[in-house]
């Protein structure tokens, strides 16, 4: 698997997602404002991954106040925290990891070595979540039978996280232990990171894949041609409710409807312990221009108005099983949640 996020000489380089695969790009990270603006315009994209880049940004911040003031002050802190929690409100991996951050920085200022004790806290977050990804893809693997053909929304592989991946994690993992499986990836409009991104990178691990629109899942179950639905997370409530790409809780409802299996595959980096359900989850709405194009190509009239909204709710009744690397959680998820924090 391509490279997607390093740090060398001091900069963050980043993979530029909107460009694959047809071109592999590295957009290099010099400031906290070069990173702020690739989480919000798409150059990097996954709930994880957004978390693990916007650590290594208060590094870059960091940097940046000690070469002009000197010092790093709690305010400065706080500021930095500020501009980054901005870029995107749904995902909690992002206010985790700078909640860690600041953690650090409580522990470490006063240390000679706080600015490279800071480095070593966003590459263990990066570390720690490559590992994550891979203790929950083996349990979830489990619930993976040999034939099944599996329908995935959005992309949840590795160019999603640290490394790995958690939905396609699962996948992997299920392939590598020997299981024959064929995957169904929605494209994922408008971004295509389905048919972009997801379907690179099962072709990539020689996993059977085949791309559909959108539009088809329901004639996809309707038919029989769905054993499994796994899809990853960009945050999940007390209750089980779970945000991830729009067009998720559409595949929550076919499943209820056709009997199939639907599971969320997720870190507990993920799971906010601050919200009770759902209805407290900021759902991000993207400009609508990005709906009026396709890669640069205007298609449709100027002037008409368009909406997109980035993510939506899966409410808890509709999936299965939650998978993280403590294990499979089970219904009553409100039950077993709380146990994933101890």
């Amino acid at each position: 698997m391509t490279e997607h996020i390093y740090w060398k000489d001091e900069y963050l380089f980043l993979l530029d997602q909107r460009l694959l695969p047809f071109k592999k790009i590295y957009v290099r990270c010099k400031t906290i404002r070069d990173v702020a603006e690739a989480i919000k315009n798409m150059t990097i994209r996954g709930a994880p991954l957004i978390g693990i880049v916007a650590a290594y940004g208060i590094v870059l911040g960091i940097k940046e106040r000690l070469k002009t003031k000197g010092v790093v002050t709690e305010k400065d802190m706080e500021k930095l925290n500020r501009f980054l929690i901005k870029t995107r409100p749904t995902a909690v991996n992002l206010s985790w990891a700078l909640k860690r951050m600041h953690r650090a920085y409580i522990a470490n200022r006063d240390n000679k070595s706080f600015e490279e004790l800071m480095l070593q806290e966003a590459i263990s977050i990066h570390v720690e979540d490559i590992e994550n990804n891979r203790m929950l893809s083996l349990f979830g693997a489990e619930l993976i039978d040999d034939g099944d053909t599996i329908l995935t929304h959005c992309n949840a592989g590795a160019l999603a996280m640290g490394g790995y991946g958690t939905a396609l994690g699962v996948i992997r993992a299920a392939h590598e232990s020997g299981k024959k499986i064929k995957v169904i990836a929605t494209e994922t409009r408008p971004y295509l990171q389905g048919a972009r991104l997801t379907a690179w990178e099962l072709y990539q691990e020689g996993i059977a894949v085949e791309i559909v629109p959108d539009n088809h899942a329901g004639i996809l179950c309707f038919r029989g041609l769905v054993n499994k639905i796994i899809v990853g997370a960009d945050r999940i409530a007390l209750n089980g409710d779970t945000a991830n790409k729009v067009g998720t809780y559409m595949l929550g409802l076919c499943a209820k409807t056709h009997g199939i299996p639907f599971f969320v595959a997720a870190p507990i980096s993920t799971f906010d312990r601050e919200i009770k359900d759902g209805s407290h989850i900021a759902i991000e709405e993207r400009h609508g221009k990005e709906v009026k194009t396709f890669m640069g190509i205007s298609i449709t009239h100027k002037d008409i108005k368009a909406r997109y909204y980035a993510f939506d709710i899966t409410p808890h009744r509709y999936i299965t099983n939650i998978i993280t690397e403590k294990g499979i959680i089970k219904k009553p998820f409100k039950k077993y949640i709380p146990y994933l924090f101890q």
